[in-house]
């Protein structure tokens, strides 16, 4: 049996096997003439899974580069217009190395974290104070969003007094947070609406 996988691979895989398999019969073709009408078939193909009405000069200089390199450069025909031959490298594309970074609490996340650290560095006033009401909230808000069971103002002191290693040490009497219902009405639904008929 013969699989995709054990046949040449594609070299422009949006026009398929049979287009590829044509270009590479077109290049047998001994009689110039046959060659070229050949050619000419085969880009009108290719134009067929274009836009029907988008008969503008682009495309066909577009048409006719990918078919010359289809046909890798190596067929002798006429073409109506220039060709740019591209250079094509087998080498594996380098993937992008996702930042790994150690996060204590996952649900809070490493902006929270990173927060936290910029608090840790900032003098008393009321940009720190402000600061860090907003991330208590924040933290409150992800702790909804992971468990709403777990939801306690004083486990998000609790958690700022860890992270800073007691720097930091708040209390309700010194800080109110948003209501439960507010952080629990800040989690993404998941259930889709129903349409109304």
């Amino acid at each position: 049996m013969d699989y995709n996988t054990q046949r040449k691979k594609l070299i422009l895989p949006e026009y398929g096997r049979y287009i590829q398999s044509m270009v590479d019969y077109a290049k047998t073709i001994k009689d110039r003439k046959s060659r070229q009408s050949c050619a000419e078939t085969i880009v009108a193909l290719m134009r067929n899974m274009y836009d029907k009405n988008d008969n503008t000069e682009d495309v066909n200089i577009k048409l006719w580069n990918q078919f010359a390199t289809l046909a890798e450069y190596d067929i002798d025909i006429d073409y109506p217009v220039n060709i740019e031959r591209r250079e094509f490298r087998n080498e594996r594309k380098e993937y992008l190395k996702y930042p790994q970074k150690k996060i204590h609490e996952r649900h809070y996340g490493a902006l929270i974290e990173e927060s936290i650290r910029i608090i840790q560095t900032m003098e008393e006033d009321n940009e720190k104070h402000e600061l860090t009401r907003l991330v208590a909230n924040q933290m409150k808000r992800d702790l909804a969003n992971w468990n709403t069971n777990a939801l306690d103002d004083e486990k998000v002191f609790d958690d700022i007094a860890e992270y800073t290693q007691g720097r930091v040490i708040l209390h309700a009497s010194d800080m109110a947070l948003i209501s439960d219902a507010d952080a629990i009405g800040s989690i993404p639904s998941q259930k889709k609406k129903k349409k109304n008929k």
